[in-house]
């Protein structure tokens, strides 16, 4: 099944922006992170098709997965 992953601020440095991900049916959101190497401890905000999602949630075909890391401020 194919995904579209977007990535935001520091998540895209070394990776990408956007891209479309092939991945085997049933992968969940959780598993994904870590394929690109981001611990589930770095993410501030996790989307899939624009609402809120966990870690555990399974991705369809077509899903749109947009990964936040944290963001510190002051």
């Amino acid at each position: 099944m194919v995904v579209e992953v977007r990535l935001f601020a520091t998540f895209r440095e070394g990776r990408f922006k956007n891209r479309r991900l092939d991945l085997p049916g049933g992968t969940s959101v959780g598993a994904l992170l870590s394929q690109l190497g981001i611990q589930e401890k770095e993410m501030g905000i996790l989307l899939v098709n624009g609402g809120n999602a966990t870690v555990h949630k399974k991705l369809a075909a077509n899903d749109v997965v947009s990964i936040f890391p944290l963001i510190a401020g002051g």
